[in-house]
């Protein structure tokens, strides 16, 4: 960022400018006192904006601060200072109404300071200098965080989520038909909720904030979509079976249109729906369940039972309308699930390093499995808080623990393999390419680089080669090999996915 934008952000807030994480939007820092005693004969102004003086004048026995210039420009910085928040936590595009409201006030603003009349002084010009770069940086902020490619990614990657969304789900139900959802949808989610959190921000709040947002609502699209997938309940129940039974099958109706509808809202397809609007008619159908008699029937009271779980669960995504907009929430440094997780990944960092050393010398006598194990329970039990970033976090610290824990599953059972004589030759060949691969997976734990080195290239190719050798083999019908080749290569697929996630250069 230019030194503009530095001396316009740490003008306003009386700190550093540390990308907005330790700012709290609704409140705006008090500025800190001059420290430095003022030359001889000089007058220090009073400006609510720290660091704004104008250097190198002594006027003795004179005070700029009451010439009315002076405080023209201190109350055209102070209603700067009111927008800073709302400018460093913006987190949208340049077509957004928000961006262009803020653009309009700092234009205002940014005019206003020009007009201001300085009487040809030069110490009245460059105050009113310093004030016209102030806001001109906080404009050239926004402008750079609405533009970054990363920015421009995220609505790319959102964009296709929508589209997506909308053909499979959303259209089919306004059409009156049924939502198209299956693996193939699933998957496609899952790979753009992997592509987002693959985007980088720098660390910057109105980037950290944009994807975090985009995560949140995509994550809740998947939680819907697999509560449906995964329903079991036996719907609808007869009608003869109880006189609530009818009642209950048309709310089940009203549900299954509520969740298309929820499912509009968070990939932002609804129209004029809104989620208070959703979250009373939800509300009002778990009314009617509750006043629904049918404590002489348990099979019944299950059936009702599970319809208003499955309307808690649509209730549970509907507090997604102001997310995000809490720092908190998308600023991970000082998470305590994040801390869990960092812990254990240098438990694990410690432990694949001593299995390494141990292996290297030919003692495999130290297997650390149950320690391993005990680690991957312990990142279960992390709370992601529905958080995409904590929970992407989780997964691939559980990933690094689990490729410790099958390179010392392969290494014990090349130790103790035993080939017979009769061996079949095609079974001896995939063992062969296994104990490759146990070689070439002992060089990529170790491994600390970027896709760029010529390390992580030999790597590559020389993995890709072992997949080519598997494809050789020819079981010949032979069982034992056609289930070791299967998953041999499979073994061989992970270990390029794990090379591949140690260089994506993720962040939280």
């Amino acid at each position: 960022m230019c030194a503009h934008v530095f001396g316009a952000i740490k003008g306003l807030f009386g700190k550093p400018f540390d990308g907005g994480k330790r700012m709290d939007p609704g409140h705006v820092p008090q500025p800190q006192p001059q420290t430095q005693p003022p030359p001889p004969g000089f007058t220090v102004p009073a400006f609510v904006v720290p660091g704004f003086s104008v250097p190198g004048f002594t006027v003795p026995g004179f005070s700029m601060q009451h010439h009315p210039a002076m405080v023209r420009l201190d109350e055209l910085l102070r209603e700067a200072g009111g927008l800073g928040p709302q400018v460093c936590t913006f987190s949208g595009l340049q077509n957004d109404r928000e961006y262009k409201r803020l653009e309009r006030e700092l234009a205002r603003l940014q005019l206003e300071v020009d007009q201001v009349d300085t009487e040809g002084r030069p110490d009245l010009q460059a105050a009113r200098k310093r004030a016209a770069q102030e806001v001109e940086g906080m404009l050239r902020y926004m402008e750079e965080n609405a533009t970054h490619p990363s920015r421009l990614a995220i609505e790319q990657l959102s964009t296709e989520a929508r589209r997506l969304v909308e053909e499979k789900i959303v259209a089919p139900q306004r059409a009156g038909g049924v939502a198209e959802i299956n693996d193939e949808l699933v998957d496609a989610l899952q790979e753009l909720v992997l592509k987002l959190t693959q985007v980088k921000t720098g660390g910057r709040v109105p980037l950290r904030k944009a994807r975090y947002r985009a995560l949140t609502r995509l994550c809740a699209v998947q939680e819907v979509i697999e509560g449906r997938t995964q329903q079991t309940l036996s719907l609808p129940l007869s009608d003869d079976t109880h006189e609530a039974v009818h009642r209950i099958n048309d709310i089940m109706v009203k549900v299954s249109v509520a969740r298309g509808q929820l499912v509009a809202l968070l990939m932002g397809l609804s129209g004029r729906d809104s989620c208070a609007h959703l979250s009373r008619i939800l509300t009002e159908l778990q009314v009617e369940l509750d006043a629904l008699d049918v404590s002489g029937n348990s099979v019944v009271r299950n059936y009702r039972k599970q319809v208003v779980e499955e309307i808690n669960g649509l209730l549970k995504q509907l507090d997604l309308e102001e997310e995000g907009d809490d720092t908190r929430r998308y600023d991970l440094a000082g998470n305590e699930s994040i801390r869990e997780i960092e812990g254990v990944r240098s438990h694990v960092c410690h432990l694949r390093e001593a299995v390494l050393r141990s292996c290297f010398v030919g003692d495999f006598s130290f297997r650390p499995k149950a320690e391993l194990q005990s680690l991957v329970t312990r990142l279960d039990q992390v709370d992601t808080a529905r958080n995409p970033c904590i929970r992407e976090a989780r997964r691939r610290a559980v990933l690094e623990v689990q490729a410790v824990i099958t390179f010392l599953d392969l290494r014990e059972a090349l130790t103790y393999r035993q080939p017979c004589p009769a061996e079949h030759p095609a079974y001896r060949s995939v063992w062969t390419v296994l104990g490759n691969l146990s070689e070439l997976q002992a060089q990529v734990l170790s491994f600390d680089g970027k896709r760029a080195d010529k390390s992580y290239l030999m790597l590559e190719e020389l993995l890709t080669k072992q997949l080519l050798a598997l494809d050789a083999v020819d079981p010949q019908g032979h069982e034992p090999t056609k289930v070791s080749r299967k998953q041999a290569v499979k073994f061989a697929q992970n270990i390029l996915s794990y090379l591949d996630m140690k260089t994506d250069e993720w962040e939280y």
